[in-house]
């Protein structure tokens, strides 16, 4: 795990290049603290910037930017190649000789590109990684990124440089970098809490999308990407060749493939570790890495005082279950707080998924042991294990044969009541013990009333598309093109495709990534190897969702590890209590960064529709917290430009 950065001049470069070079690899300097690199050709405009975290092959062998051996290539990479040992031994078998310098990925990957060429290494790869490549024969710079997007890659053309890097900051420590705010941008970032590619929230700058490549040249200086792998080939693979075998063939099968994955993703010449959080997830990974390990794995896992947040107690059970050597921190209100402030300079980008502070947590305190940590992120997608893919689709079918008109009018109707009415009125309801705000729920289902379809009801259940737009000083029209149903696919599929495509890569892996990488730290996610993905794309849907049980193929793989008595519960999430936290120890936090005179110089949001929001979250009217957190996060962010 590393990071990088670099620039193709219009022009030659000048003699204050490596220097500038060096500027913006020390704005990475986080994600890469063992050692620094930088390489240029003045002529030709391109220069590489590379910050190294030691991780496989820790000796010089390993530095970068690393050049070819023919010299023809210049690469810079971040990320991990778990197969290029499998690929080594194919070019010995090809009968390519090679003389290996090290045992680095790194080395293995240029041999690749030399041999095979661009598309041909590409999909051999099994990893994470973004790749900036210069050809010196072509005079042309190639952008990759893996197949899921767990490695970032921003880039753009700012005055006569093109620019790219790991992080925006990396591009921002360029001279005269110079970007406006993009409106649409804001406006989605508002709506779901992240910037989805390939918007960044720099109008010049853009992020790379998951499984594409980018070639530019100062003689082409367009950007012309390509597709290597594509979420869309892989659904309709899977459904126009499904799995074949029997509920249990299809358990073991899938046993064999994650434990292949993980037994590959645990090579390291640093120590290793995994999160647990007692989840499905997590406890399937740190499982199959025991089963694979002679001695005990390293497992970490955070704990809060606040029971409705607390995970701890399960994820000890687990680990004392499976043997590992387990770690937890249980954290006070004060030090979950105090990570606030970190936040817009722990992600350098707009970023407000609140899980966004345990997570960062977490991270702190593996990295006092280990240097790579592996993660249960990618399962919920896969095996259906989101409570909305169920929630949606049944709303769907409920609603779709009451006319459009008639449904509105039900819609309008529930907001009628204020949410402490509906509160007041649920507490009377059975069972309505721990459902927290009913108003609040109603309120949300009263938007998803005036959805056309499946497309609606999911866009308004997983953002605030609803309020977004009112918050702007100028309200934007998503330009965007539409997300396109596949017809071969349900309902509850259609939103897992939605999600792998755009959430997770949007808000889980960008969490991860920059969480991790802020205390140099290494985060692997086995599930999202694409054999694995592949392989749950083939299986049908009734072995993820059966008995009414949600990711059931990956529960009977967990009970052969686990009692199951570990693991059935209901889901917890990895939460925050944003709600009584924007009331009370951040209420003076939040009110200086939406104070009118502010918000009004700067000149983003309506101040009024903004200030009527805050005051009714803090009048206990309405719970806004998740909307509020995304407005904080970007005024938090500004104030640090």
């Amino acid at each position: 795990m590393c990071g990088f950065a670099g620039l193709l001049s219009r022009s030659t470069l000048g003699t204050d290049a490596d220097l500038i070079l060096e500027n913006m690899g020390l704005a990475i300097e986080h994600r890469g603290p063992d050692s620094s690199g930088v390489w240029s050709d003045a002529a030709s405009g391109i220069g590489l910037s590379h910050r190294r975290l030691s991780i496989m092959d820790v000796s010089s062998h390993g530095a970068q930017p690393m050049r070819s051996v023919s010299g023809r290539y210049v690469i810079a990479f971040n990320g991990e190649i778990y197969n290029h040992v499998d690929l080594r031994d194919k070019l010995a078998r090809e009968q390519h000789v090679f003389q290996w310098v090290g045992h680095s990925d790194t080395e293995t990957l240029l041999a690749c590109f030399e041999f095979y060429g661009i598309e041909a290494t590409l999909s051999q790869l099994h990893g994470m990684f973004a790749i900036a490549l210069w050809d010196r024969e072509q005079a042309q710079l190639t952008l990759m990124r893996d197949r899921l997007g767990e490695k970032p890659l921003y880039y753009g053309w700012v005055g006569e440089a093109f620019l790219f890097g790991s992080e925006l900051r990396a591009l921002k420590a360029a001279p005269g970098f110079e970007s406006p705010v993009d409106p649409q941008a804001l406006s989605l970032f508002l709506q779901y809490g992240y910037v989805p590619a390939p918007l960044s929230i720099y109008a010049r700058v853009s992020k790379l999308m998951p499984g594409e490549y980018l070639q530019v040249s100062r003689h082409d200086p367009q950007p012309v990407t390509r597709a290597y792998w594509s979420v869309d080939e892989v659904i309709r693979n899977g459904v126009n060749a499904p799995f074949q075998g029997s509920a249990d063939e299809a358990v073991t099968a899938l046993e064999s493939k994650l434990k292949t994955t993980i037994g590959r993703q645990m090579l390291s010449d640093v120590p290793l570790g995994a999160f647990l959080s007692g989840g499905v997830d997590s406890s399937l990974i740190v499982a199959l890495m025991q089963a694979q390990s002679s001695e005990k794995i390293k497992t970490f896992s955070i704990g809060f005082d606040d029971p409705r947040f607390n995970e701890a107690p399960y994820a000890k059970e687990v680990a004392q279950h499976i043997g590992t050597e387990h770690e937890e921190l249980y954290v006070s209100a004060k030090q979950a707080l105090d990570v606030v402030p970190m936040l817009p300079d722990i992600w350098d980008e707009p970023f407000a998924d609140p899980s966004q502070i345990p997570t960062f947590l977490v991270s702190q305190l593996a990295k006092k042991q280990v240097t790579v940590s592996l993660s249960g992120d990618g399962g919920d997608e896969l095996f259906c294990g989101y409570n909305r893919y169920l929630v949606a689709g049944k709303l769907w079918r409920y609603m779709k044969p009451i006319p459009a008109g008639l449904r509105a009018g039900i819609g309008r109707l529930l907001t009628t009541v204020e949410p402490g009415g509906w509160d007041s009125l649920g507490r009377w309801l059975p069972g309505s013990k721990g459902l927290g705000s009913i108003g609040d729920k109603v309120h949300k289902l009263a938007g998803v009333f005036a959805a056309r379809g499946p497309h609606d009801v999911y866009n308004n259940i997983v953002s605030n598309h609803a309020q977004a737009n009112n918050l702007l000083l100028k309200p934007v029209i998503d330009s965007r093109p539409s997300r396109q149903a596949n017809h071969g696919l349900c309902d509850v599929q259609q939103m897992m495709a939605w999600d792998l495509k755009e959430y997770l890569p949007g808000d889980i892996l960008t969490k991860l990534d920059r969480a991790a990488m802020a205390v140099s730290l290494e985060g692997r996610a086995p599930f999202l190897d694409h054999s694995v993905v592949e392989f749950a794309w083939s299986l049908p849907l009734e072995y993820k969702f059966r008995e009414g049980e949600t990711k059931w193929a990956l529960k009977q793989v967990l009970y052969k590890h686990v009692d199951r008595a570990l693991i059935d519960r209901p889901k917890m999430g990895f939460g925050v209590p944003l709600r009584d936290w924007l009331i009370g120890p951040l209420r003076e936090w939040a009110e200086a960064l939406l104070d009118a005179r502010k918000l009004r110089s700067e000149g983003h949001f309506n101040v009024d529709a903004v200030q009527a929001l805050w005051q009714e979250h803090v009048g206990g009217k309405r719970n806004h917290a998740a909307i509020l957190w995304n407005v904080l996060m970007f005024q938090a962010w500004l104030a640090r430009q």
